[in-house]
């Protein structure tokens, strides 16, 4: 069971991430998200993008799972998130999410983080979050 006392600036988790249709779909429908830029081939091919990108909460959700689950663990309550979008995600995208500790505060088990999510090392979602870290004592 990870222990706030233990976590340190800089510690970081990260998670490899292929965007692929079926991830775009199963968002769309969970979201109820059915803009065409996500969903339809011949709409997307007309867009800016000329072709089809992901939701931009998709990749954001796994800044979540991180969380949750790897840094800091168990015990995450968020407190907050900020996203700037960069880059689109396109369908077919392996991306890395990213999130790394930039800040503690021990007396209120309050940590702030940078998120990131980037493809090739290019930024595509560059955020801050905030939690507070409540883990269930044995």
């Amino acid at each position: 069971m990870p222990r706030l006392k233990d976590m340190r600036i800089g510690d970081s988790a990260e998670k490899e991430v292929l965007v692929s249709d079926e991830l775009v779909s199963a968002f769309a429908e969970l979201t109820d998200d059915t803009n065409p830029i996500h969903t339809d081939e011949g709409y997307a091919a007309k867009s800016f993008f000329g072709r089809r990108v992901a939701h931009g909460m998709l990749p954001a959700a796994f800044f979540g799972t991180l969380l949750g689950t790897m840094l800091p663990g168990p015990g995450t309550i968020y407190l907050y998130q900020g996203l700037e979008f960069k880059a689109p995600v396109f369908i077919g995208d392996s991306i890395t999410v990213k999130v790394e500790i930039t800040e503690i505060v021990e007396r209120l088990g309050k940590i702030t983080l940078r998120t990131t999510a980037k493809k090739n090392g290019e930024i595509l979602i560059d955020g801050k979050a905030a939690i507070l870290f409540r883990p269930i004592e044995n």
